[in-house]
């Protein structure tokens, strides 16, 4: 791969190709475990949402996400394995199950689905609204700060990241609910 006219060489490759979330950052968890501090890991995937999700996810351990490359369908991303040793997940301390979600809603809170727009049209719950992970920086200007957001993903791992991402930026309000729409009994709509 030419960057700049520079050849960048990943120390450690790892294949994700054809697997959905949560899987490419499982993989990729796993994977820098084996990397020394300072190497770059190269994971392929083929599903879109891992751009935003393991940008993301490099951002919230503490590991370099250099950038990635597209061709023929394939995304390699390179990270590079940060030394201070932040094996300590954050994870989003506010939650609220799949059951509460709903009656929550209905008192003025909002549902923001974070999956890729894709994912969205298949099924989602009525009245949620949909920003894709990867446009949440962008669009953080069409939420409420003063609103109870609930963000929800397939199954956990992507709206924990978002919901961090949006405390982040001074949203209060914000809830990660688990366990997601993997798991999600009630009705779907699929109108855009």
């Amino acid at each position: 791969m030419e960057v700049f006219g520079m050849s960048l060489k990943a120390d450690v490759q790892l294949d994700c190709k054809g697997l959905a979330c949560p899987m490419p950052i499982v993989k990729t968890k796993k994977a820098m475990n084996d990397v020394s501090d300072g190497q770059i890991l190269e994971v392929q995937a083929t599903d879109k949402g891992s751009i935003a999700d393991l940008k993301a996810w490099s951002e919230s351990i503490g590991h370099q996400y250099i950038g990635n490359k597209e061709e023929d369908g394939v995304i390699r991303h390179y990270i590079r394995k940060s030394g201070d040793d932040h094996e300590s997940e954050k994870k989003f301390e506010q939650t609220i199950t799949n059951e509460e979600v709903i009656d929550r809603a209905a008192n003025g809170g909002i549902i923001l689905d974070v999956r890729e727009q894709a994912e969205y049209a298949f099924g989602h719950i009525e009245g949620s609204k949909s920003i894709p992970m990867g446009e949440l920086e962008d669009r953080l200007d069409e939420l409420d700060k003063d609103q109870e957001i609930y963000v929800i993903c397939r199954t956990g791992t992507r709206s924990d990241l978002a919901a961090q991402k949006l405390a982040e930026k001074g949203f209060t309000k914000v809830y990660n609910v688990l366990p997601g729409m993997g798991s999600w009994n009630g009705d779907l709509s699929k109108k855009l």
